[in-house]
Order: structure tokens, then sequence, then C-alpha cells
């Protein structure tokens, strides 16, 4: 990087799109054909492949894919111009920033580039076009030549500063500034930036005050900018004022708000966090179960009814050996896929629910070969052997028996179906008590196809499964879910693809009557 005496000024972008390409594309051209004495360093995009960082790799700029990173000293930027059109990245970037950075939009970075980058020949070529651009930023621009003569000033600083150009064109800075007849002397013991420019052969920057030609004060962050003739002397000044007046009114109100209401909400934020998150997700589940339950029973009332005929048939009709097998299998489809449905159904009552749960003290092992008993014919058809190692003597768990019961009946099925497609496995359901830290673990593990590690973050967002398309819906886990979650308990997952899958359902027994107080 460029040595901290050099009389370089060294400039990032933020934003690495087409426009960063053909800056620098322009400014390398630049560089071949003349000593330029501000350039580009660095390039910042989230994305490698944007034009400008792809471009910034070829010539050998500082590339990051973050742009907090331009802040560190051994980068050396002086001044960073923001070529996103993102409001919240100029935001950050001017809360987050070093005080030694300067910060610009690419309106202004890109009159001052031009100003910098071609020699007074090209500047007379564009002319008209550099006042245009010069008139259209809003903040305060004004160009000083080395005898500090105002040669330049755009429309914003003219109209807030109270001054027609005739009154600012051609008269001394510190004239204009201070009314004074030599450099500018502040009170606070700042000195005249333009002095501290050729002292230090580099940009100057400083927050001050301009107090306009009708006395109105204005608080304004100022950024003094050297133009290099090729002999190494300065041709001229560029002078960027931001006007930050009621910006820094604005942010001090904004700022003790916020610090207000953060006070006043951080505690229960932290309580409820979770909690709302996922209620968050799945508010509009609510209304959508009403309506689909609706669609659903009719029809699953008609295939139910269909295979209760199409048994009869078997039973009455049907001699032959070879049909009455064919026509089993087709029973056997019939009733799993019902069975599907029932359980749509089911998940989507439970989000609809609007009642509240009727809880009673549970014994959890019960219920696990209640539900064990249930799913028999189930796991049956699909080859599946379950088994249990379920500790004695667990204590009493206060909850809701219909809803527990949904969640094992979905952990189940979810086992079958991830084991159906290799023709059976092992289905193995253990408990736990630990009586130091008072909880009950419900362990369910299957041999089958198992998750990837990446889709685990996902599992119980509603809609989301990894089941082929008319095998699911993907609502069983995100209502299991949200059921362990009502219950004050959590659920873990640990599965390889190919090596099955374990849940780890926890629930805590201190305090668990009033996790469920207000669900009763």
């Amino acid at each position: 990087m460029q040595n901290m005496n050099s009389p370089f000024i060294n400039i990032a972008i933020v934003g690495g799109g087409t426009y960063c390409r053909e800056l620098l594309e322009k400014s390398f051209s630049d560089y071949k054909k003349s000593e330029v004495h501000a350039r580009i360093s660095a390039v910042a995009d989230p994305d490698p492949n944007s034009p400008g960082i792809t471009f910034a790799k070829k010539i050998g700029l500082v590339t990051v894919d973050n742009y907090h990173k331009l802040y560190k000293k051994e980068y050396e930027i002086d001044l960073i111009a923001i070529l996103s059109p993102e409001v919240s990245i100029l935001e950050d970037i001017l809360k987050t920033k070093p005080n030694n950075i300067r910060l610009l939009s690419y309106q202004s970075f890109e009159f001052i580039w031009k100003a910098i980058a071609v020699d007074e020949q090209k500047l007379k070529k564009r002319n008209f076009e550099v006042e245009t651009i010069l008139n259209g930023i809003d903040d305060f621009i004004i160009v000083i030549n080395p005898e500090k003569e105002i040669i330049e000033a755009n429309i914003s600083f003219l109209e807030k500063m109270d001054y027609s150009p005739e009154e600012v064109i051609g008269k001394k800075c510190h004239k204009i500034f201070q009314n004074s007849d030599t450099d500018c002397i502040f009170d606070n013991g700042m000195i005249c930036p333009l002095s501290e420019v050729i002292k230090n052969k580099r940009p100057h920057r400083q927050t001050l005050t301009r107090v306009s030609k009708k006395g109105k004060t204005r608080y304004v962050e100022l950024s003094t900018f050297p133009v290099w003739e090729k002999n190494g002397k300065i041709s001229k000044f560029i002078e960027v004022s931001r006007d930050i007046t009621e910006k820094k009114i604005k942010s001090e109100e904004i700022t003790r708000r916020l610090e207000l209401m953060v006070e006043e909400r951080t505690g229960e934020l932290k309580e409820t966090h979770d909690k709302l998150l996922h209620q968050d997700k799945m508010a509009s589940l609510g209304k959508l179960a009403a309506s689909v339950v609706h669609e659903i029973n009719n029809p699953l009332a008609g295939v139910l009814n269909l295979t209760m005929l199409m048994n009869r048939i078997i039973e009455e009709d049907i001699e032959s050996n070879a049909e009455i097998k064919k026509f089993q299998k087709y029973v056997g489809l019939v009733e799993s896929e019902t069975r599907r449905i029932s359980r749509i159904v089911s998940n989507l009552l439970t989000f609809s629910r609007q009642s509240k749960m009727e809880l009673k003290s549970l014994n959890l092992n019960m219920l696990i070969e209640q539900v064990l008993m249930l799913n028999s014919n189930l796991l049956k058809i699909n080859g599946v052997k379950a088994k249990t190692k379920l500790q004695p003597d667990l204590p009493g768990f206060i909850g809701s028996e219909d809803q527990l019961h949904q969640v094992l009946m979905n952990f189940i099925s979810n086992a079958v179906e991830s084991m159906s497609s290799s023709e059976g496995g092992d289905l193995i359901i253990e408990t736990t008590y630990s009586e130091k830290e008072k909880y009950i673990e419900i362990i369910i593990e299957d041999s089958g196809t198992g998750i990837e590690e990446e889709n685990f973050s996902k599992l119980f967002e509603p809609f989301f499964t990894t089941k082929k398309k008319g095998k699911g819906v993907g609502l069983g886990l995100s209502v299991a879910y949200g059921i362990i979650k009502e219950h004050g308990g959590s659920i873990n997952v640990n599965s390889s693809p190919g090596k099955g899958t374990i849940f780890y359902i926890r629930f805590h027994l201190i305090g668990n009557e009033k996790v469920l107080k207000n669900l009763s």
C-alpha cells in the first residue's frame, strides 16, 4: 500500500457493479498515460463475481467482501466512494467509519475524480458536463486556486450560504468565510485547511462551522483535496463540505429514542424471542389451515368409504388369489394415502385450533407404547422393526396428551417414510431421566436415508420438506416443534445422509406447570 507520507489520495469504492468497472477501466488507462495523484486502491462488494471486483483483481487492486474491512490501517484509505444506491449502506458507513476516512456519494466522487484525474485541456473540453454534475450535488463544493481564490462553486453552496456567483467567484476564500484578509483562524485551534494540505501534501479533513452571508451557522464535514500537476505542484484545491446540521440534530434525537426503546424492551425480547419468531412464521398458517381442512375433509371421507367398499368386494366377490393379492395391494395404497391425508388434516388443525389445551399429568412411556401400537400396521407394511428402551419409573409430566400424541405420530411417520424406500429398517425409541438436571428426554432414532447438515436449520420451518413431490407438505416437524416449544421443551437433531437420523426431545420438569399455565 501507499506510504503515509505519499501525496497520493487512496480511494476505496463500495459497490462492484458495472459503473465501478467502467470507472476502473478509465482510471487504469489514466494511470498508464500520466502521473495521477489520486488513485482507486480498493473495491468492496459481497459478490466475488461482480464486474468491478473481477476487474479490480485483474489490475491488482485490493478487493474485500465487506466494506468494514476497508477501515484497517494497513489499507491507508483516505476516501470511500459509495456506488451502491442502498441508503442503509450510506447510513452504516457514516456510523462506523473512522474519523480519518471521509465519505462521498457517487455523484460527489464522480465530480472530484474528474477534477483530479484529467489535465487542464480535458477539463476545458468537459466544462459543461462538470458544471452540470457540480450543480446537481447536495454537498457544498468549491474549487480554489493556489492563490486561495474561489474559481468554482456549486449551486448548493451558493443557495445555502446565501451568496450569488458574483459575490464568490474570484474572491479569497478567507474573505468569504471569515471576512478576513489573512488565512482563516478558528477559535477551537483549527487552522486553514489549505495550509494543512500544502504542509502535509495530503488531503485534510475536519468538522467545523460555516456562517452564511445572513449569519446562519451550519455544521459541516469538510474534506480538502489537492489536485497535483506533473511537476509536483498543486494546481487547485477541491473542498467538499457536507452539511450535517439537520442530520446532527436528528441523529441525536434518534439515538436518544433508540436507547430508550432498547432499554425498555431488552429484557422482554430476550425471554420471548424464540417464541415470537416461531409465531411470526405461523401467523399466516392459522388462517390457511381452516380453509384447507374444509377442502381436504370432503375427499377424505370419500376415500375412507372407498376403502371399506373395496375390502368388502375382496371378501365377497373375488375368487382368484392373484387378483385378491393385487387388489389388496391397491387397498393398502389407498389406506396409506388416507393416513397421509389424515396427518395433513391433523397438522393443519393444530395450527388453526383456537381452544385451550387440556392439560394433565402424563406417563410418557405409556404414551409412546400407545402410539407404537396404533402404528403397528404401518410399521409392518413398511418392514420397520420398532424397539423401545424406556426408562422405568419416569416422573409425571404435565402436558396435553392429544398434542404430544400428535408429536410422536409425526416423528414415527417421518421415520417410516425415510426407511420405506430401502424396504424397511430399525426404529428405536428411548426415554431417559436426568435426576440432577430434572428433565425427561425422548430419543427417536431411525436407520433411514438421513438428512443433509445444510438442511438442519430449515427442518422445522413450515412447508419445508426433503420428500419427493406429493409425499408430504412439510408441516409435520413444524407442528411438532411448535407443540414442544409450547410445553417448554427443546429439540435437537443429529443426522448424516445414508446413516439415519436421531431426534432428541427434552422436557424440563422444573417450571413445567408455570410454562403451561397460560396455555391451559
